[in-house]
């Protein structure tokens, strides 16, 4: 049986998502055009080669729209004959983007492949693909869930109070996460993975000097009355410290198999050995990464114990608490390299920057077996587990 393995692994650095971010004069087919440029660079393959470029973009609409995986692909010089998508499974576009090239290398339908994303949050808004007054759910949604779904932040302040998790447990964690970044980038950990973009090269929001007591003095980012008249269980701890910031960057990983990986010369830096998607409670919306697990380790007859590290998608520092809670996963192998609260969430390109960083992970740490998993906006999650080869 073939199998599919990832030779490559890059990313930009991660700007703010506002108009003085240090990447927002970046159009966003520029951006992955970047990283599709340096992928190939660095693994000295030939683009024609590819059989296939499969990008995650979230927001498609205004330069995003129209496939801008396939212009991204053009701009970075790739032959025309290469051909191109982007998908949208919400903050987890770009893994999904990774499950589907993988499998395709496994079943034969691909012999190389990219998996990436990308995301310019300050040239196109969170939500902008919804012009005002438009319903995107649609009256059958609208019956089944009567009071009507919710926005993440209060799916997030759900999960806090479901799960008993104090403010300061939420602070905590994400000044963890800016202190693990902030260690990454002065160890040089991050060099093999960032390329660097018209003189950034380092991520934006990774912020060393954040403490509890500075994340305390943060107001409530989703306090809404209705809200609060509808779930009194709401403490309203959620902030703009203890959740992912917005943010612009691309990232982008190649796959092969071994068998190809040989014939051309390339070293494999981790074989995609299984995959989980799932469903789960719109309302509470992020706690799908919980099955996620659970159905991923089924799937490769593993266990909790032979995980090596884990990425989990930073959205929300209470959805990673909720995770580990129910999964009891040791968080001391939780994101080592800082999570998305420091490093960023550029939505489409979330999931192959996660891959990108766990791939040079494991390498600097020994691990055998690495697992991500992601949250993702209508109750979604994907999970995959990565071995070293």
């Amino acid at each position: 049986m073939r199998d599919a393995v990832i030779v490559e692994a890059v990313r930009t650095p991660i700007g703010k998502g506002k108009p003085n971010g240090t990447l927002a004069h970046v159009h966003p087919v520029e951006l992955l055009a970047h990283t599709l440029r340096t992928l190939v660079e660095r693994s000295g393959v030939d683009p024609a080669l590819i059989d296939d470029v499969i990008g995650g973009t979230v927001d498609q609409v205004g330069e995003q729209a129209m496939n801008t995986t396939r212009y991204a692909a053009l701009s970075a010089g790739f032959p025309e004959t290469v051909p191109a998508t982007t998908v949208d499974r919400q903050c987890g576009s770009s893994q999904q983007a990774v499950h589907f090239a993988a499998q395709g290398v496994i079943a034969g339908a691909y012999d190389l492949v990219v998996a990436c994303g990308v995301e310019s949050m300050s040239r196109v808004p969170m939500w902008s693909n919804v012009p005002e007054g438009k319903d995107p759910f649609g009256p059958g949604v609208a019956e089944r869930y009567k009071e009507g779904l919710v926005p993440q932040g209060i799916s997030a302040e759900l999960i806090a109070a479901k799960w008993s998790i104090t403010r300061e447990r939420m602070d905590a964690f994400a000044v963890s996460s800016h202190q693990k970044a902030a260690a990454a980038w002065e160890k040089g950990l991050f060099d093999a993975e960032v390329a660097p973009l018209g003189g950034v090269s380092r991520d934006e929001c990774v912020r060393p000097g954040s403490t509890p007591e500075t994340l305390a003095g943060l107001r409530p980012a989703y306090y809404d009355p209705n809200f609060a008249e509808r779930f009194p269980q709401i403490e309203w701890n959620v902030t703009a410290g203890n959740a992912s910031p917005i943010n612009d960057g691309a990232s982008a990983v190649l796959i092969t198999s071994s068998e190809t990986a040989e014939r051309l010369g390339l070293r494999p830096l981790a074989r995609l050995h299984s995959f989980a998607v799932t469903g789960s409670d719109p309302i509470l919306m992020l706690t799908g990464v919980i099955p996620a697990t659970e159905q991923v380790l089924r799937r490769a007859h593993l266990t909790l114990d032979d995980i090596d590290l884990f990425e989990v998608n930073e959205a929300f520092s209470s959805v990673v608490l909720a995770w580990q809670q129910e999964t009891g996963a040791d968080l001391s192998k939780v994101n080592v390299h800082g999570g998305a609260i420091a490093i960023g969430h550029p939505l489409g390109a979330s999931g192959t920057r996660l891959t990108t960083t766990l791939v040079h992970a494991m390498r600097e740490h020994g691990a055998r077996y690495a697992l991500q998993t992601m949250c993702e906006a209508g109750g979604l999650a994907n999970a995959m587990i990565l071995e070293r080869v």
